[in-house]
């Protein structure tokens, strides 16, 4: 067993077929890419890593197991797949997500390759678990899957609390504790028990004010399409193979876009945060529905038509358009006691403990949905010294109703 020092747990105690994962290369590789990713332009102290988040998951997931009374290979498929939840990520994370999606396929938690072979593979094994299995609760299969992939998840209660400890922001403190202490099952699907539709509402609320403030912050979400585009033409402009790019650190990317000249200006411009600005930066009622709707290919058509409009070159405008606004954790299951009062003699009668979703059951969520519709922005971005002709060309080619609060 090795207990490991953490930053938000104290001591994590690892040790059977997780011990055995810590020092194969694809969980070592975690060291290596940043948790919050390009967050870390913003937040200078957020440079915490995926490994230190994936041991924390662990160490939730461990606990949540006890609690829940699960033991044995079932337990220790569990703890496998909470340690090796993030293996499947890119360099930068999510900011390089799409381009995997769309070259190879795949989700960044679709990884039953990647845990079938080599060392990871030969771990499992050895231990008498089923690779295939552990990718399976990974992406959230199964009864068990839902406490490492659901909208419950012992992920979302890690990175909340340590996103919020590294930024120093107050706002993702949840009390994780007590959300594990309320964690059971009924006709298999993971809820909360009766009595915890607070605890269920603060781990919204936690989410919805970490994404304003921290996940999309406007600086975070430049830098990442920057970092998206710049990566989609190191593909098209070298041999540099599809499943090459996915297993590469943060550096070892930005290593790679320096050194072509197609991309080396992004690698310039994101090492020392020399980032486009905000040439549109409006709310959902400016942005016409088919503009929101659009898909990655619609969107690069976007920036070709606003880039000949404005004369400037295609590389110089980015259009970030984050979809329609959704809110998963709403859809928490939390067990509610329905009483009933009596009408002849006054008295209170306990109900049947129905599961209802938290939006169901909470008014909250509905201030928190419409919240995260006024928060909404769609952003263009250029250089400063080309975002006002941006601007007017995004204007005409979008349909926008007004460009909005621009940093021009």
């Amino acid at each position: 067993m090795r207990a490991i020092k953490d930053s938000v747990h104290d001591y994590i105690e690892v040790e059977g077929v997780a011990e055995a994962l810590l020092d194969t290369p694809a969980v070592q590789r975690l060291r290596h890419i940043k948790q919050l990713s390009t967050v870390r332009l913003v937040y200078p102290s957020a440079n915490h890593t995926r490994f230190e988040h994936s041991l924390g998951v662990y160490h939730l997931a461990d606990r949540a197991l006890d609690h829940l009374d699960v033991s044995g290979a079932r337990a220790d498929t569990v703890r496998a797949a909470a340690l090796l939840h993030d293996v499947g990520h890119g360099p930068y994370g999510h900011q390089t997500e799409g381009i995997i999606q769309r070259r190879l396929g795949r989700h960044h938690d679709e990884v039953e390759d990647l845990l079938a072979g080599g060392p990871v593979g030969d771990v499992l094994r050895d231990h008498g678990l089923d690779p295939h299995r552990v990718a399976a609760v990974v992406s959230g299969e199964g009864r068990l899957g839902q406490l490492v992939a659901g909208e419950l998840d012992v992920d979302r209660m890690d990175y909340l609390v340590r996103d919020a400890h590294h930024t120093g922001v107050p706002y993702g403190t949840i009390d994780h504790g007590r959300l594990l202490r309320a964690l059971t099952f009924r006709d298999g699907e993971l809820v909360l028990a009766e009595g915890n539709v607070a605890t269920a509402e603060s781990v919204l609320v936690g989410r919805a004010l970490m994404n304003a403030t921290v996940y999309r912050h406007h600086v975070s979400r430049i830098a990442g399409t920057m970092l998206d585009r710049a990566g989609a033409r190191l593909l098209d402009t070298t041999d540099l193979a599809p499943e090459t790019f996915a297993r590469m650190t943060d550096a070892e990317l930005l290593g790679a876009l320096r050194d072509e000249e197609a991309t080396a200006d992004t690698a310039r411009r994101v090492r020392d945060r020399d980032l486009f600005k905000r040439a549109v930066w409006v709310e959902r009622g400016a942005v016409p529905d088919d503009v929101v709707a659009a898909d990655y290919e619609a969107v690069r058509e976007f920036e070709r038509d606003i880039a000949d409009t404005a004369g400037v070159p295609e590389r110089e405008v980015v259009v970030d358009n984050p979809g329609s606004p959704s809110m998963p954790e709403s859809s928490v299951r939390v067990a509610v006691n329905t009483e009933s009062r009596s009408a002849s003699n006054g008295r209170t009668q306990s109900g049947d403990g129905a599961v209802r979703r938290l939006d169901e059951q909470s008014p909250l969520v509905q201030g928190m949905q419409e919240s995260q519709r006024v928060q909404w922005r769609f952003g263009v971005y250029a250089p400063d010294e080309h975002a006002a002709e941006v601007a007017a060309a995004a204007e005409r080619v979008l349909g926008l109703d007004a460009v909005g609060d621009a940093d021009y």
